[in-house]
């Protein structure tokens, strides 16, 4: 989530690229994802990310939260003054877009169907949208950092996270807490946790600001699977971007999109026993 010391200046225009793989539409989790729980004796289980297709990014968008549902891709950027929320075909110029005014500064988003969620850093608000046309609807109070979100369908729940090793649990409707687990991994927590995507009864998250990402039993809290994502950009890429930080679960696959923080690049990718 946190920024790099850095002053850039960004002049790469976004290419729109064409998607050789068909997506498919729909709205809510992967249904094709195994969830294989490590044994006790064992940990987690330890698995890699397989790209199978390269996709143009905005090297622009500090990405914040990344999610797809109704077959379209929903990013929201971050860094105050420069924050946004896109809508649209994956690899594709978005074909909504809106801003938020400074000093706000955009963290992780959640579709619910036909609103979404938009979290803010230390604003001490979170935004609800149209869905379909990202209008603002009403501001919430938000008493905590704002990092990343998704949505529990089946449990009725927004996950939340704050930089800590704790999930918290939300009313979808007033983002009110409602519980909380401390994700552990091998019996000790797993701090710096950012963007999440929530898979049926597992949450993925990225952890901050490594090339890793763990998948989380949400009832528990334990890590039940550790991803490691070989470095994916190039060196003179690498040199213009920030770390790996954007999840999103392809539905009706076993497939996921994945990205970061100024990268020109954004990956579909399956996740295999490493």
């Amino acid at each position: 989530m946190r920024l790099k010391l850095v002053v850039r200046v960004a002049a790469v225009l976004l290419v729109g690229g064409v998607l050789a793989h068909p997506w498919r539409a729909g709205s809510g989790a992967v249904d094709r994802v195994s969830y294989v729980r490590g044994a006790a004796e064992g940990g987690p289980e330890q698995l890699r990310a397989e790209v199978l297709e390269t996709l143009p990014h905005d090297p622009r968008a500090f990405t914040e939260g990344l999610e797809m549902a109704g077959g379209r891709l929903y990013e929201g950027t971050g860094l105050a003054g420069h924050s946004s929320l896109r809508a649209g075909p994956p690899g594709k110029t978005p074909a909504v877009r809106v801003e938020l005014p400074a000093p706000l500064f955009g963290e992780g988003v959640t579709v619910l169907g036909r609103t979404l969620w938009q979290l803010t850093w230390r604003n001490g608000i979170a935004v609800e949208r149209d869905a379909r046309t990202l209008v603002e609807l009403r501001r919430v109070r938000y008493e905590d950092d704002g990092w990343g979100m998704c949505y529990q369908r089946d449990r009725g729940r927004v996950v939340t996270s704050n930089g800590s090793s704790r999930l918290v649990f939300r009313d979808p409707r007033t983002l009110a807490r409602t519980g909380e687990v401390t994700v552990t991994s091998r019996g000790r927590p797993v701090a710096r946790l950012n963007e999440l995507e929530c898979v049926g009864g597992s949450v993925y998250a990225n952890v901050w600001p490594s090339h890793r990402i763990v998948r989380i039993d949400a009832d528990t809290g334990a890590v039940t699977g550790e991803i490691s994502v070989a470095p994916l950009l190039n060196a003179e890429e690498q040199r213009h971007a920030d770390v790996l930080n954007g999840i999103a679960a392809v539905p009706g696959t076993d497939e996921f999109l994945l990205t970061g923080k100024w990268w020109p690049k954004m990956y579909r990718v399956v996740f295999v026993a490493g």
